[in-house]
């Protein structure tokens, strides 16, 4: 949200992009998670091998996803962020409300030509 024609933080800004996410996560739309990254992104996880490519990151995300329904309520919560240029990164929390599916996230972004954000790195790290 911009105030008064002041620059969003990185922190809001990024916020609103894991909130996108989690909404889409939460609805089981893989799809859209996938979406959210660049084409030659990576993730690496303490659920599953290394998914590298859009493509292997929403059929990362198609397998997470399955059978969650009502009851995966994703939530991510950015707890640091800065920016240099057109990268930003981010220490984030994550939760499902499951039994798994807790830890920390670090992230790097990469601003598109149109201006938003897609994630080009990811390290998910569990405490569960």
């Amino acid at each position: 949200m911009r105030t008064k024609g002041l620059p969003m933080s990185i922190q809001s800004e990024l916020q609103n992009f894991w909130n996108t996410y989690a909404a889409a996560y939460s609805a089981g739309d893989a799809g859209a998670c996938g979406a959210m990254f660049t084409t030659d992104a990576e993730v690496h996880s303490p659920y599953a091998t290394p998914a590298v490519g859009r493509d292997a990151i929403g059929a990362l995300h198609a397998a997470w996803t399955q059978g969650h329904g009502e009851a995966a309520e994703k939530k991510v919560t950015v707890v640091h962020a800065g920016r240099s240029g057109d990268l930003a990164w981010c220490l984030a929390t994550y939760s499902e409300g499951l039994d798994v599916g807790n830890g920390t996230s670090v992230d790097i972004f990469e601003r598109q030509a149109d201006g938003s954000w897609l994630i080009r790195m990811c390290s998910l790290n569990s405490t569960d």
